[in-house]
């Protein structure tokens, strides 16, 4: 049994290396001969959602009905290149920002859908991998040339001199106050001055790259390695404050959670694992969800919703830590990579097959889907 499952695991983390490594950001930031599939995130901006589709579309929601805002979706990009979007989009103003795997960064109308500006404006970056942000009139975004750039919200013109770390990045930059704090392929966390882009620490004690987003709680960056441990890093200074006790089975690579003084950090193993924020400390035993988990969690009424990557979503208990099967979309074929969206007790979930591309709302508490809505064109 322990074979069967060991073998089913590691297949779907190397299923995932695949699709990211060899079909597409490879380790000189060339395009491979595959073509890559994005699993963008949805973010809910008052009353509407925004979620990047299969085939490349900004789709804008109604969050109550999954009605659509747009007549037409928001197509990115061209035939030639498709605007995969891995990254969850941004929102400020009336502006939706989206970052494509074909190194370019898009401006959409929130109202209209329409194109309002494109970066760069002639030619393509290397892959944008991540998400971006957006804050104080900038929106930020890390690219797999290893560089940070920052552009103005209105006109997409670049704000200062893009900073260079020592290999590709594939997180989500996080704003905190004029503060950025990104993660790079160089086994390094950094923190940036939102103003100027200038370098105000640097953390390099993990010893494996790291792609995932920062997690920033009480004044304290915490972020997951490849080399299998949970870090918590003070955020003025960047000195490490404790590195897990508990080493991992596989790489960090969802986003972790925090709630109530713990960090509840999903990890490629399949499993959650559940610490003391202050300490690093296991709070409780790492909870099995039998299949890897790269999406990242959100908390709900004081329920943790986590999504493993084979359809199956959980509602953890905070107070006893155990976990109860909510939804499941993997008896479809369907899988989940994409980070889970939350609000007014309704989980944004975006599934994906082979095919097709869906998002679900499901009521967080019984599990009940409110509606669905299939994103990609037939």
């Amino acid at each position: 049994m322990w074979i069967k499952h060991n073998r089913r695991l590691w297949g779907k983390v190397l299923l995932l290396l695949v699709i990211l490594v060899i079909g597409g950001v490879t380790v000189s930031g060339c395009y491979g001969r595959s073509q890559p599939r994005g699993w963008s995130g949805a973010i809910i901006a008052d009353d509407t959602l925004f979620v990047g589709s299969l085939d490349g579309r900004l789709v804008g929601l109604n969050k109550s009905d999954g009605s659509r805002l747009w007549p037409v979706d928001s197509t990115l990009g061209t035939s030639e290149s498709k605007a995969v979007i891995y990254g969850t989009p941004a929102v400020e103003g009336d502006l939706v920002y989206v970052g494509g795997y074909n190194g370019r960064v898009y401006a959409v109308s929130s109202s209209t859908g329409a194109l309002r500006w494109v970066y760069p404006r002639e030619g393509n970056l290397e892959p944008i991998v991540g998400g971006v942000a957006a804050s104080q009139g900038k929106v930020y975004f890390g690219c797999s040339d290893g560089k940070v750039y920052a552009l103005d919200a209105t006109t997409g013109d670049r704000v200062w001199l893009p900073f260079q770390t020592g290999d590709k990045i594939w997180s989500t930059p996080v704003i905190d106050g004029q503060t950025i704090y990104i993660s790079s392929f160089d086994n390094k966390l950094y923190a940036l001055d939102a103003i100027d882009g200038s370098k105000k620490w640097e953390f390099d004690e993990a010893k494996g790259a790291i792609a995932s987003t920062p997690l920033v709680y009480e004044n304290t960056v915490y972020i997951g390695s490849f080399d299998r441990y949970l870090y918590a890093v003070d955020a003025t200074d960047g000195s490490l404050r404790w590195r897990s006790e508990v080493e991992a089975g596989s790489w960090y690579w969802a986003k972790p959670i925090a709630y109530n003084n713990v960090i509840y950090a999903p990890c490629l193993d399949a499993k959650v694992y559940i610490l003391d924020a202050n300490s690093g400390r296991e709070v409780a035993g790492a909870v099995e969800l039998e299949s890897p988990i790269s999406s990242s969690p959100v908390v709900v009424d004081g329920k943790v919703i986590i999504a493993s990557q084979e359809g199956k979503v959980y509602s953890l208990d905070t107070s006893n830590h155990q976990p109860r099967l909510l939804f499941d979309v993997g008896d479809d074929g369907e899988e989940i990579y994409a980070p889970l969206c939350a609000s007014d007790g309704v989980v944004y979930i975006h599934a994906q097959s082979s095919k097709q591309d869906t998002l679900y709302a499901l009521n967080a508490q019984t599990g009940v889907t409110l509606w669905r809505l299939f994103l990609s064109s037939e």
